[in-house]
């Protein structure tokens, strides 16, 4: 028999709507006994079963769910079946020799709490975020491998939210095959080399995939300025879609030279067709406005995260804003703005008005053409909002 968490009166609304989250301030009794990391049954403050989770008392989040069915063990099966299910669901995309790279499993909205799991070919690159997946991450690699049949899985455990778990950050091979340094996958066709030991995240953001080919059908014959570059993604769709020239930015010498590799891998000198420059994008933007030869007909901007967490959102917004806002006088009149937002805690709602807000310093009239959001293979659960974190806009700049 499991131990038993209970809740204080009136916060068992969320656990019976199915969020996986127990915070802290809901719980009315822990068990003494239970290890950190154990299943734990949930009850009302009235000793009504609800749920079943693991626990972390060095967590916020005290109790992750996983299950509301009566009686369900928490075992090898359990495990075994929620990978398969995910597995299951991207089924198309592995059928598709033209993509060889997506989401296998997106934890909470796969039902799976704490573990996302990546493939790139015949490689898997797990994130255990939470100390209830990490004392099951052998097993779980083990499962996976047995179930997609690739070579090996790299674990990527280094986000900062490994702290909030009480947790070190992990970067290093897990089981099955070392992989090499670098990956080459396939992405709608186009070809890209990921470093999945050094790479941002887990070495790609396959959420952008559907967007890059959404952002490329409004790149023929334009002059791109792609800032937050990394390795040159929109970089390839764009040309390969007919863009003039394209423009790169990022802060990272190394990603803008494994950058110019993937222009190459696809066809394109990086000499003819593409400039790059490193540096902090926010003041080349604002340097760049008194050069009346640097106008573009299309800019992306797609940051990193700046709202880490709620105590920064203020500055994550200003920031959010003033990106926008350099990008729009940067923009020939009748320009395209292609604008992301991958921050969890800034709405689709929110990021609009802050696009509006930009706007309006920029006294240039704007017209959102389309609203985008992650990739098919990032699925958002009902029942776990948070999950929705990546949002963007095709906007149509006037002049003044």
């Amino acid at each position: 028999m499991a131990d038993i968490v209970v809740l204080k009166p009136g916060r068992e609304k969320p656990v019976i709507n199915r969020h996986p989250w127990i915070f802290s301030g809901g719980i009315r009794a822990l068990p003494v006994g239970a290890a950190n990391g154990s299943i734990v049954d949930v009850h009302s403050h009235d000793g009504r079963w609800l749920a079943a989770g693991y626990l972390n008392r060095e967590s916020q989040i005290q109790v992750r769910l996983l299950t509301w069915k009566p009686g369900e063990a928490i075992n090898d099966s359990f495990w075994q079946g929620r990978l398969a299910a995910a597995i299951a669901r991207r089924q198309t995309l592995a059928d598709s020799p033209a993509t060889t790279a997506y989401r296998l499993v997106n934890g909470e909205n796969d039902y799976l709490p704490g573990l996302l799991v990546d493939r790139y070919d015949r490689w898997l690159v797990l994130q255990a975020g939470t100390l209830g997946i990490d004392l099951r991450k052998q097993k779980i690699a083990q499962m996976l491998l047995d179930l997609t049949g690739c070579a090996g899985v790299v674990e990527r455990s280094d986000h900062s939210q490994r702290a909030e778990e009480g947790l070190d950050p992990v970067n290093d091979h897990l089981l099955g095959e070392p992989a090499p340094d670098r990956v080459m996958i396939r992405e709608n066709g186009l070809s890209f080399q990921v470093d999945l030991s050094g790479g941002q995240k887990t070495g790609y953001y396959t959420d952008q995939r559907e967007n890059r080919q959404r952002v490329a059908a409004w790149c023929d014959g334009k002059d791109v300025l792609n800032a937050f570059a990394y390795t040159d993604s929109f970089a390839v769709y764009a040309l390969s879609a007919g863009a003039e020239t394209v423009t790169n930015l990022d802060t990272s010498v190394d990603a803008l030279e494994l950058g110019e590799e993937n222009l190459q891998l696809n066809g394109f000198d990086p000499n003819r067709w593409t400039e790059s420059f490193a540096g902090d994008v926010f003041q080349i933007l604002r340097d760049w406005q008194r050069e009346p030869d640097r106008r573009y007909d299309l800019i992306i901007l797609d940051p990193p995260k700046f709202a880490h967490n709620k105590r920064n959102l203020d500055n994550a917004l200003r920031g959010y804003k003033d990106i926008n806002l350099q990008a729009m006088r940067l923009l020939r009149p009748g320009g395209i703005l292609a604008t992301f937002s991958c921050s969890g805690l800034v709405s689709a709602d929110l990021f609009q008005k802050v696009v509006f807000g930009a706007s309006i310093d920029a006294g240039r009239p704007v017209q959102i053409l389309e609203w985008l959001q992650q990739a098919p293979d990032h699925p958002v659960a009902l029942t776990f909002p948070e999950g929705a974190y990546l949002k963007g806009l095709i906007c149509r700049v006037d002049g003044a």
